[in-house]
């Protein structure tokens, strides 16, 4: 029997309520990114960025509440892009030259010069303050050892901000990992508790409920916190194009030397050299992602500007750390391991 008109029927009981709105600190809000207009024509392809406006007020609502639950916060800030879009938010958040918190960098010493050369550069025009600790550092103290000289000083980092913490006594550092990146960092909250050896426990996790985080501290403990965690790299880089951020010119299309290794493209420095029976080559290149130059590989690219990027980044299959990252390929779990002994 055809039920009365305005009746409610057993299969759709919830008809008669409206769906609640989209919460717009639940970062993505529109699921349909393509405009209409494009579907018409492949060759005029326009991305929206609307969505951006939801992720950017996330950020800065997380980069507040930092400020306000914390006593000594520091932003860690490598000149890299997403602490550079994070940067970005922070004087949205704040205000030019008003940063409530410094800016922390753990130095290899074998960072590229165009990135840390833009690293002080930035700090200088924000009036920000800017702390660098040296992985060298640790070496000198012993608190770091090296199995060999050619090894990648990249998850010895470790060591270096633990002695950052206890020395600047920072109960929480602000990072601009993505949970987009890698598996591991897929598991993390927003606000990652860490105990007192700064080790970070997967299966022990807060939870997150709406936008409701917990700060609560033991003595000695400290968070990491990740305002970014719900971009994705085509998000940070339609970000990057529309706030039109500057970055170091290795993250846009260059020409450099390099071997093919493991599937990958190895810069070829000092610090790196050829192998025997591998070939140099002259190959147009970007970086998707900077670090280590002993582990941090170009992708082959011709793209010369932000928007040039986007383009390319609809099309990759492969995250920019599987991508760029040859210590990522050590193991499935590599990462993790890392994260449990401090590691960003």
């Amino acid at each position: 029997m055809r039920p009365a008109p305005g009746a409610l029927t057993a299969a759709r009981p919830f008809d008669r309520f409206p769906a609640p709105a989209p919460d717009p600190m639940n970062a993505r809000t529109e699921p349909d990114l393509l405009l209409p207009e494009s579907r018409l024509a492949a060759a005029a392809l326009r991305l929206s960025d609307a969505h951006l406006d939801a992720l950017e007020e996330e950020t800065i609502f997380i980069l507040r509440e930092v400020a306000a639950a914390f006593e000594r916060p520091a932003l860690l800030f490598s000149g890299g892009k997403d602490s550079l879009v994070m940067l970005k938010c922070a004087e949205k958040a704040f205000g030019a030259g008003r940063l409530p918190y410094p800016l922390l960098m753990i130095d290899t010493g074998h960072n590229f010069p165009e990135v840390t050369d833009f690293r002080d550069r930035r700090a200088q025009e924000l009036g920000a303050h800017l702390i660098v600790r040296s992985v060298e550092d640790s070496m000198r103290r012993g608190t770091v050892r090296l199995a060999h000289p050619g090894e990648s000083r990249n998850a010895h980092q470790s060591v270096t901000l633990l002695e950052a913490i206890e020395e600047f006594r920072f109960d929480a550092l602000i990072g601009g990992a993505r949970r987009d990146e890698e598996k591991a960092r897929a598991k993390e909250r927003i606000f990652s508790h860490r105990d007192a050896f700064g080790q970070w426990q997967p299966k022990d996790q807060r939870p997150e409920l709406w936008t409701l985080f917990n700060t609560r501290l033991a003595p000695g403990e400290h968070f990491r916190v990740f305002p970014i965690s719900n971009w994705t790299e085509l998000d940070v880089w339609q970000y990057i194009e529309r706030e039109r951020i500057a970055l170091p010119s290795i993250y846009y299309t260059h020409k450099r030397e390099v071997v093919e290794r493991r599937g990958l493209l190895v810069p070829v420095t000092e610090l790196t050299p050829p192998r025997d029976g591998e070939t140099v080559q002259v190959r147009d290149v970007r970086f998707r992602t900077v670090g280590d130059i002993t582990c941090t590989c170009p992708v082959a690219s011709l793209a010369a500007d932000a928007a040039d990027v986007v383009a390319e980044t609809l099309a990759v299959e492969v995250s920019e750390r599987g991508a760029t990252r040859m210590d990522d390929k050590t193991s499935d779990a590599s990462m993790e391991k890392r994260k449990k002994d401090g590691y960003f």
